[in-house]
């Protein structure tokens, strides 16, 4: 940012010189990664109204109803192909921060362009503004959205849909609309509401999945066997357990050419109110019901993994401290290499630290993280923490999606994906039990996923930029904005 003190409403980096902006991010993006996202985006979003200086992006509220599209076509750049939208209701782990939920759109297209190649005029960040229940911000003089509780049902789902319908509309049937930070009740439905009608997904379901089977697909050459051999425990069941859950349940179905209600025993989820099972099946959100077991209710974590006895255990929670000294050490009592992600966020949200999951589980534990942590040395050996980050997949993804003209984002698209990612785990990687890339090989491997996303796609019948490209990764790396200046006589 400027720091001019005769200009009373400096300039970020990014708004004065964007190429600039984005040459530092990708040269220098191990480093910058957390302070563009998380954990930095989250205290930026809690902040935004007292930090404002101009606005990024549209901001549609229900004030617009009837007029969306005349708000989309007020945007300066008419070739829009990549869309982050939120409703600011469950921003990271922080919860309601309605309209100041813009920084999450702003911060995920800033890693779309630096590190999966999208053009940067062909970003559009956008936050739908219904109110907010926080009422804190509410109170405060500077939030910058509608001051009145949040609204939902009819109103809420019509503005919706004149959205969606106005981003087909403007910029047509291949414009890629990514849906973040939405909360649980309105994620699932909208997202099976749209997919089958438009270029949409979900990231905290969906990219947060790809990620997160990935890491465990590159964790089975430690553990040896094959997913199917292992037991799932996923410690938090909303978005982004249940997506995680759903997307190993069709990979473990598609190895072993079984049903996918077969494959769904080997999955078990633990809420706040303890195992999930049939006897709550009434209470249960649709989303959580396909993984409901007929077993006794069990509400303390401890005491559902000694009746379990998982081989992998996977927090989403959104809370911090639920992986407990007992909880690791019960989990390592019984086997000699567990799984262990925690991968909520930011930092202060995860389920445990890394120093915390090495020392408890003895160095045992195979561990993955959401957040950022430094590398961990238990006695006398230092391992890299590979982190979880969804900047893994959705960048690849949509970039794929974008040089072969996809018009749906398949399952399949994210298996292609999450197997991509895998893929870039080497021995040595697998010596430090680091589970994910260098994130200094970031644009390669955005590449490599585009090209897989794109292939499938293709293989699907949902690609629509004929002929198809014969070196596709060759097309995917031609495609990929990079910041550099023209060169003249």
């Amino acid at each position: 940012m400027s720091t001019d003190p005769s200009n009373p409403n400096p300039q970020t980096k990014q708004e004065r010189n964007e190429r600039l902006f984005y040459k530092l991010l990708i040269d220098h993006v191990e480093e910058l990664l957390p302070i563009v996202y998380t954990p930095t985006v989250g205290e930026a979003c809690q902040k935004f109204g007292n930090i404002f200086r101009r606005p990024h992006g549209l901001y549609i509220t229900l004030k617009d109803k009837g007029r969306v599209r005349d708000i989309l076509r007020n945007w300066a750049e008419p070739n829009v192909q990549v869309i982050v939208v939120t409703d600011g209701e469950r921003i990271l782990g922080l919860g309601d921060l309605g309209c100041q939920g813009m920084g999450i759109p702003i911060g995920k297209l800033a890693l779309y362009t630096a590190l999966g190649g999208i053009r940067p005029s062909s970003t559009l960040p956008i936050t739908i503004d219904v109110g907010t229940n926080n009422q804190t911000l509410l109170d405060n003089p500077f939030y910058i959205g509608l001051r009145h509780k949040r609204v939902g049902g009819q109103a809420y789902d019509e503005l919706l849909a004149e959205f969606m319908l106005a981003c087909k509309k403007t910029y047509g049937e291949k414009v890629l609309v990514q849906f973040e930070d939405f909360a649980n009740h309105n994620a699932f439905r909208l997202l099976a509401k749209y997919s089958s009608s438009y270029l949409v997904f979900n990231d905290d379901i969906q990219g947060t999945a790809a990620v997160a089977l990935a890491g465990l697909l590159a964790a089975l050459p430690l553990t040896g066997g094959t997913l199917a051999d292992h037991e799932f425990l996923f410690v938090g069941a909303g978005e982004a357990g249940t997506g995680i859950a759903e997307l190993i349940t069709i990979e473990i179905a598609r190895q072993g050419k079984i049903k996918v209600e077969e494959a769904r025993t080997k999955i078990y989820l633990a809420d706040s109110k303890g195992l999930v099972t049939k006897s709550r099946i009434n209470t249960l959100e649709t989303f959580k019901k396909p993984f409901a077991h007929d077993m006794p209710e069990i509400t303390k974590l401890v005491d559902v993994i000694k009746k379990l006895k998982p081989t992998a255990m996977i927090g989403t929670t959104g809370k911090g401290g639920q992986f407990t000294q007992a909880v690791l050490e019960e989990i390592s009592s019984y086997q000699e290499k567990p799984i262990v992600f925690a991968l909520s966020n930011p930092t202060s949200q995860s389920e445990c630290t890394a120093e915390e999951a090495y020392k408890f589980t003895k160095g045992k534990c195979i561990f993955a993280s959401g957040s950022p942590f430094p590398p961990v040395t238990y006695e006398g050996k230092t391992y890299t923490i590979g982190q979880s980050n969804n900047a893994y997949i959705f960048p690849g993804l949509g970039l794929g999606c974008v040089i072969s003209g996809a018009i749906r984002v398949h399952d399949d698209m994210f298996l292609a994906a999450a197997e991509s990612l895998a893929n870039e785990i080497s021995q040595d990687h697998l010596d430090k039990k680091q589970l994910f890339p260098a994130f200094s090989e970031i644009r390669e491997i955005s590449a490599h996923i585009g090209a897989a996303t794109a292939a499938k796609a293709y293989e699907l019948g949902l690609a629509t930029k004929l002929p198809k490209p014969s070196d596709l990764l060759s097309y995917a790396k031609s495609c990929m904005y990079s910041p550099v200046y023209r060169q003249y006589r």
